[in-house]
């Protein structure tokens, strides 16, 4: 992959006064640098907001500014709640040879030639309860995403949790092992949940009052335990 290379500016601009600067297209940003003296910097609001589409918050990016030079994890991006525009980035340093942490994307995969899971093939509803996970790993062995088989979940019930993700060599899962990434539910429960809110519940939400939901965790639970003992064995 080629490096994402981003050219900033020292700034002396802080506080309120930073508004000017979103207006002439510009970003407040802030590098820090294991504990020596925060670096505030500006950049491109387009350069920046393309960084961070591509690198998201677990790869890392090339920061050049004045003459020095950094390697580093974004770490948090502010938006405006209205507007949904970049308005302020905050990056960590990180050295090549030191484990970091970092979010990475989950994603489900299929068999060759199918595109949902078997439960979606047979008319249920397969949610997705989990979006990226914390990682902890060198910068060259963060993975751009985990992966998890989306084939296991054929009936009401079945569930994937963070164990069951492939996980490279080199990378350490953070996120608890039992918690669900996916779970199968009938559509009608969902539905019911979703009635007895009176029609504006959430997904999540509607899930929150299904017992099969409720279920699924606990099942997640005793397979992450089970799993354990037989790691002890």
């Amino acid at each position: 992959m080629e490096d994402i290379i981003l050219d900033l500016e020292t700034r002396t601009v802080l506080g309120k006064a930073v508004k000017k600067m979103r207006k002439d297209g510009l970003v407040p940003a802030v590098i820090h640098d294991h504990g020596k003296p925060s670096i505030h910097v500006t950049g491109n609001l387009l350069d920046l907001s393309k960084a961070y589409r591509t690198a998201g918050k677990h790869r890392t990016v090339k920061l050049k500014t004045g003459s020095k030079q950094f390697t580093a994890l974004i770490k948090g991006v502010d938006f405006d709640p209205k507007k949904h525009g970049m308005r302020h980035v905050v990056f960590n340093a990180v050295h090549a040879n030191e484990k970091v942490t970092a979010e990475i994307p989950v994603r489900i995969t299929f068999d060759e030639g199918n595109e949902s899971a078997p439960a979606e093939r047979a008319g249920l509803v397969v949610l997705h309860q989990l979006e990226a996970v914390e990682v902890e790993a060198v910068p060259s062995k963060l993975p751009d995403e985990l992966l998890f088989n989306g084939e296991v979940l054929a009936v009401v019930g079945d569930h994937v949790t963070v164990a069951d993700l492939i996980v490279p060599e080199g990378v350490t899962v953070k996120t608890d092992d039992s918690h669900p990434l996916a779970t199968v539910f009938e559509p009608s429960a969902l539905q019911a949940a979703n009635d007895a809110a009176g029609g504006d519940a959430t997904e999540d939400e509607a899930v929150a009052d299904v017992d099969a939901g409720e279920a699924a965790e606990g099942l997640a639970a005793e397979k992450a335990a089970e799993k354990s003992e037989e790691k002890k064995d």
